[in-house]
């Protein structure tokens, strides 16, 4: 099983526009649930402890391969999402690992 986890800084310049912006993501990425195959598990995450090093949203995803990572990837669902988030997210840090 391959465990893929990203983490992302949101825009926004007032705390209601960032609140906005971080349940667009949350949503859209929510939305993929069901859609995708290999994609056995998905789950987004909202930071509320408020420190100031604290990324604003965590994807966490499994697969059952790496290969259903890699297909992930160029799923035309997957890509409609992130193309509809673009310019949303300011940061991205990521990691994969195998369990």
């Amino acid at each position: 099983m391959i465990k893929h986890i990203v983490m992302w800084d949101i825009l926004g310049e007032r705390p209601q526009e960032k609140k906005i912006n971080i349940e667009k993501v949350k949503t859209a990425f929510e939305s993929l649930k069901g859609k995708i195959p290999g994609l056995v598990h998905l789950e987004v995450g909202v930071d509320h402890s408020q420190i100031d090093y604290a990324c604003d949203v965590v994807l966490y995803t499994e697969f059952k391969t790496q290969a259903d990572l890699d297909a992930y990837a160029i799923d035309p669902e997957h890509l409609k999402v992130r193309d509809a988030l673009n310019g949303l997210r300011v940061a991205r840090h990521q990691v994969d690992y195998v369990v």
